[in-house]
């Protein structure tokens, strides 16, 4: 796989900066722990001593280096998230949240749903997210007539927590001309009771009415949260997400599922200079003759945009039970979920892409769809061997022993989101049992050999590193409970690496990202307290207080505003 170089430099004056602090977790094996590191530009000169950074100083620039002294913060890379969606979570950042913080019921989410629809403009869709059935009292989705009661005259959208579906009351079912005798699409299911008739609940491809009739269509290729807004809306929705991204120390996204509807509002803020994270962009299957068409056989691109390759979907997801397990779900018998491709016509589409030398990123949870995926990967290296390619898995989420040994030897690289089994890993384990307590095995990955990778999957789940490292260190769910045995879970520094080096390697910008090292990215993260020296439980709770992107400060809390004012002349 061709890995991105650098690129052109974005300035942020001409004055050599020496940034020290407490602890510098640089994460290179050849400087572990160096006291301070010398920035100039968007780029780190060198790490070492005090005295070895003034001296660098003296040798790139006659102006005198500026000292920023963190005093007791510790210092680690700028967090990389290889998987995430930037503009479905702002989307959601102006929808209603009915997650288990808001709503234990479905009256509660009604009224919550019916409070927003009070205040919304006349004709616009009430949408509400969050909600995870399992979780809620009555342990089962609402109905599209509970959402009648929120309203009648306007589209009214609940999406679950997984983000593969929800419920749409009747009215949404009308205008689309959606009925009973309606057939489901591939790759999506309009549920129905008993009696046959729509219960509101929809998955997957199914959600392709929710955009309109000029929105983002992807068929089977995935599930289609594309929902359609005007263009400004849009770009204030990413312009918010990536604040968000930032307060949690992120610096760099793995856009996970970029369709014509991303790459023009990512095109336009760059067009205005207004990306402050850097993307790199998964193009979304049904894109893929375009993308051969128009010569894209590897990555390209800038410092804070580019192409990075290819996202398919194997199967569905463990918290809207679409993940495909054959024999049912212990939870529900009646439910299997699905496969988007015919197996052979799967690996038809990673041939194609692997033969243009394109990575792939590919959605798959249960152990047939993971054979799907790997076996796919084999007989696509075994036809052109490249030992680099590093094929990613996205959640790979129950992968048997077996699996795990031949993707150490395919060199895949699985992208796990520890705080999946954080928030609703009790919601695994009921819906497909004893097996579920594996969910996400980084341990297992690690003693393989094979690259443990976290990220967020935002706005699944919040895009808060600590709280997953967290996550995968204890393996403690929200409500205390411990799934699987310990060697499920991964050291501390095990987990900082999986969300910073690692994740670069999965974006195959290593080179540039990751580390604190010479001729690397100024990229870097201020936190409150060591995540490698605090007590594990408490991880999650270290504060994030600076984000730097390319030497330059792009978020600082509240209550460490005057970070910017302990840059000041360096005496010698």
């Amino acid at each position: 796989m061709r890995k991105l170089k650098h690129f052109e430099k974005r300035s942020f004056g001409h004055v050599p900066t020496i940034v020290t602090a407490r602890t510098i977790h640089s994460l290179s094996a050849e400087e572990p722990a160096p006291q301070a590191f010398l920035t100039y530009g968007p780029d780190i000169v060198t790490t070492g001593t005090l005295e070895h950074c003034r001296t660098s100083s003296r040798s790139i620039s006659p102006a005198e280096p500026r000292l920023l002294d963190l005093g007791d913060a510790v210092v680690v890379p700028g967090f990389v998230d290889p998987h995430a969606h930037p503009l479905m979570l702002g989307q959601m950042m102006s929808w209603v949240d009915c997650g288990p913080e808001k709503a234990g019921s479905i009256p509660e989410i009604v009224a919550l749903l019916r409070a927003a629809a009070e205040t919304t403009p006349e004709g616009l869709p009430v949408r509400g997210y969050g909600y995870e059935h399992r979780n809620l009292a009555e342990k089962r989705h609402p109905t599209r007539h509970e959402l009648d009661e929120v309203a009648a005259d306007r589209e009214v959208y609940l999406m679950n927590a997984s983000g593969h579906g929800g419920v749409v009351n009747s009215y949404t079912f009308d205008l689309h001309g959606i009925t009973r005798d309606t057939p489901d699409p591939q790759g999506g299911v309009f549920f129905r009771g008993d009696d046959g008739d729509l219960t509101g609940e929809l998955s997957d491809a199914a959600c392709n009415i929710l955009t309109g009739v000029n929105g983002v269509k992807i068929g089977h290729h995935g599930p289609n949260f594309h929902l359609a807004d005007e263009p400004e809306e849009h770009l204030r929705q990413l312009r918010a997400a990536q604040e968000h991204f930032l307060a949690g120390g992120v610096t760099t996204i793995g856009d996970a599922q970029v369709s014509r509807r991303e790459f023009d509002m990512y095109l336009r803020l760059a067009e205005e200079d207004e990306l402050k994270t850097r993307i790199s962009m998964y193009l979304l299957s049904h894109l893929l003759d375009d993308a051969l068409d128009m010569g894209l056989h590897g990555q390209f691109g800038n410092a804070h945009l580019s192409f990075a390759g290819i996202k398919f979907y194997a199967d569905g997801t463990l918290g809207g039970w679409t993940a495909y397990f054959p024999d049912g779900y212990v939870g529900d018998p009646c439910r299997t979920g699905q496969l988007y491709h015919d197996p052979a016509d799967y690996e038809v589409l990673i041939r194609r892409a692997h033969l243009a030398g394109l990575q792939t990123a590919t959605h798959a949870q249960s152990p047939t769809a993971l054979e799907m995926v790997i076996s796919a990967i084999e007989a696509a290296q075994a036809e052109r061997p490249d030992d680099d390619a590093r094929h990613r898995i996205e959640h790979c989420g129950l992968p048997t022993p077996e699996q795990i040994k031949r993707m150490a030897a395919a060199g895949i690289y699985p992208v796990n989101q520890p705080q999946h089994y954080y928030n609703w890993g009790e919601g695994v384990t009921a819906a497909i049992g004893t097996p579920g307590e594996r969910f996400n095995p980084l341990g297992e990955f690690l003693a393989e050999g094979v690259t443990v990778t976290i990220s967020s999957d935002a706005p699944v789940a919040a895009p808060r590193p600590l709280e997953a490292i967290q996550a995968a260190v204890t393996r403690v769910t929200r409500l205390g409970h411990r799934l699987g045995d310990d060697g499920l879970r991964i050291s501390a520094y095990d987990a900082l690496v999986a969300h910073t080096l690692n994740g670069a390697k999965a974006l195959g910008r290593e080179s540039e990202l990751g580390s604190l090292e010479t001729g690397k990215r100024a990229d870097f993260t201020v936190l409150s307290a060591d995540p490698l020296r605090i007590e594990s439980g408490q991880i999650g709770a270290i504060a994030v207080l600076q984000t730097w992107v390319d030497g330059a400060p792009c978020y600082t809390t509240a209550s460490n505003e005057a970070g910017s004012t302990l840059i000041s002349s360096s005496a010698h």
